[in-house]
């Protein structure tokens, strides 16, 4: 700003003087006029000047909303299979995760929003480490899920009460040593319902609910009660799961969910194994669940992958719902169990709301490699870098006793994800 240059009282009143001369006493309110607009006076060279007022700033622009998009990643059953741990184990006698998802780096760092199932209990390295039929993994898996990037990890599965309520409650003191890490479906103290987990991510606010269909028993055992999200109802005096019917607490949980978060994320484990079509029920769970309002579906459980597709219902809400995405890591022995997926998809956050957009939302077929002699995990590969030569080389030949075919599971995967397969490329682009 320019500086002004202060005058005596008596130049001003000899100023205004020479300006009213003539005027007339009643005139004192116009004299009064003409001083409020008068700029600053200074004296320069002996002459009074006169400087304009400057003027006001103009107002600033309203600002104008720009969109943008927030990337969601989620895989399957992370399955730790004997060999799977194994592969972890170092020289010293430790155990590192860390190569588990080495392939799956420019995901994790272009994706907001990361998701991986722990099909397996992280019930305390002090019980011991165990594979099929009751699992218990090293909490070194925990870490190595923190330290890749993923910031939501499920741990509703039906092998969650594998090590009872010790193990169960082991695994959620050790997610707390884990903070940049949601985990949910498994709660440390007992209660009826608990708090919608949500995740907030650039101003957006998510909500993730996770569900499973049993703990591996046709009863939900007395110990597990109000610690594990079941999907499916179950009579509280004798434990018995009715595997037709959807939990009342789900929907209650995904309409508490509308009022909390822009968008609603439900993670059930669920459906029939080894079955790349979803059971009626899987249907009608997600017919009833997008009918109360959730945004997003994405299974897991069934080992294999099954399809992907719009649920509209009669009310006008809409869900996308992948039905299973398949094992992330396993040592099992079918082929159809190698072919496995990871979900894609693309909130565009506009100025009136946040929409899902399909253009930009899919899934990526990837293959899970192990060698044989011993098992060992060896790298989980995007279907598009696979090659008829790996999967001849794949360890399930010896193993399992099967051929893995690289020409099948093309066709597998065209004939289960459709058009819904997209490549890295398209995911990865800005």
């Amino acid at each position: 700003m320019k500086k002004r240059q202060s005058i005596s009282t008596l130049a001003l009143a000899a100023m205004l003087g020479i300006l009213c001369t003539g005027c007339a006493p009643q005139a004192k309110e116009e004299q009064t006029q003409v001083v409020a607009v008068m700029a600053s006076v200074k004296q320069v060279a002996g002459q009074m000047t006169y400087e304009e007022p400057e003027p006001l700033p103009e107002p600033e622009p309203e600002p104008v909303f720009q969109e943008y998009d927030i990337e969601l990643m989620a895989i399957g059953d992370n399955l730790m299979h004997m060999g799977i741990v194994y592969t972890g184990k170092q020289k010293d006698g430790s155990y590192n995760y860390d190569c588990l998802f080495d392939e799956l780096s420019s995901f994790l760092e272009t994706a907001e929003i990361k998701v991986i199932n722990q099909e397996t209990i992280l019930a305390g390295n002090d019980l011991g480490f165990s594979g099929y039929p009751k699992f218990n993994s090293p909490t070194e898996v925990g870490d190595a899920i923190g330290a890749a990037g993923f910031n939501v990890v499920l741990h509703a599965s039906n092998h969650a009460g594998d090590k009872g309520i010790e193990g169960l409650q082991n695994c959620v003191t050790f997610w707390e040593s884990h903070p940049e890490v949601l985990m949910t479906g498994i709660h440390k103290e007992a209660a009826p319902s608990h708090e919608i987990p949500i995740l907030t991510i650039d101003g957006v606010d998510f909500a993730i609910l996770n569900y499973t269909y049993s703990a591996n028993a046709s009863t939900l055992k007395q110990e597990l009660r109000g610690h594990l999200n079941m999907l499916c109802n179950w009579n509280e005096e004798n434990g018995q799961i009715d595997y037709k019917v959807l939990h009342p607490q789900v929907l209650a949980d995904i309409a508490a969910a509308e009022e909390l978060a822009d968008v609603t994320i439900v993670f059930p484990h669920w459906g029939n194994e080894y079955k790349t079509s979803p059971s009626k029920y899987q249907k009608e769970f997600a017919r009833q669940m997008t009918e109360a309002g959730a945004d997003l579906i994405i299974g897991t459980h069934p080992h294999v992958i099954q399809p992907v597709e719009w649920v509209e219902c009669e009310n006008g809400n809409r869900s996308l719902c992948y039905y299973s995405l398949g094992n992330y890591v396993s040592t099992q022995k079918q082929t159809l169990c190698m072919l496995e997926a990871m979900a894609w998809v693309t909130f565009t956050v506009k100025e009136n709301g946040v929409v899902l957009a399909e253009e930009k939302t899919g899934v990526l077929p990837m293959v899970c490699h192990y060698r044989s002699g011993p098992v060992r995990l060896k790298q989980v590969y995007l279907l598009e870098e696979y090659t008829p030569e790996l999967a001849a080389a794949h360890g399930i030949k010896q193993y399992g006793e099967v051929e893995l075919k690289y020409d099948e599971l093309e066709q597998w995967s065209q004939e289960i994800l459709g058009d819904w397969v997209m490549t890295a490329k398209e995911a990865l682009e800005e």
